[in-house]
């Protein structure tokens, strides 16, 4: 059985996170970038890291360009976390989306509204890939429907 898809950072990736998530820390969000913070199901420590919520028809979620990450593997188990901006802070519940057909039409919108940030991490697929390509990529990234608490 192969390893499921996880593309790692660079070090330029890894220091952009950094700087991305202190300014969401320090309330500076970045087209509508936040912190998110997850329970590690190893640690139990919280783990934080920079996240583009993205909204679809009325919905947030959140969308793992990369794949199969720690903070999905995290998200998996805890099923909730935390979004902070500076010191607005929200907690939220979240429910992992199984279908592949419903994940298409959200990757797509995601792909359309920061496609110029994370296409790179797609592996050629892009907003306007057909359907069918996007349906082949949707198990390499996982999609959750997050509902802030509140």
């Amino acid at each position: 059985m192969s390893q499921p898809y996880y593309l790692q950072g660079n070090a330029f990736n890894v220091r952009m996170n950094s700087i991305v998530g202190w300014l969401a820390r320090h309330g500076v969000s970045l087209l509508g970038s936040a912190e998110m913070s997850v329970r590690g199901r190893k640690s139990g420590q919280m783990q934080r890291i920079p996240v583009n919520c993205h909204t679809y028809e009325g919905t947030q979620y959140l969308v793992s360009a990369r794949g199969h990450s720690q903070w999905v593997r995290n998200m998996r188990v805890a099923g909730r976390g935390e979004l902070r901006v500076g010191r607005k802070i929200r907690t939220f519940t979240a429910v992992e989306i199984a279908d592949d057909e419903q994940k298409t039409l959200i990757v797509r919108a995601y792909l359309e509204r920061w496609g110029w940030e994370v296409n790179q991490y797609f592996r050629g697929i892009t907003a306007q890939s057909t359907d069918a390509e996007l349906l082949a990529a949707c198990p390499d990234h996982p999609v959750f429907r997050i509902t802030v608490e509140g």
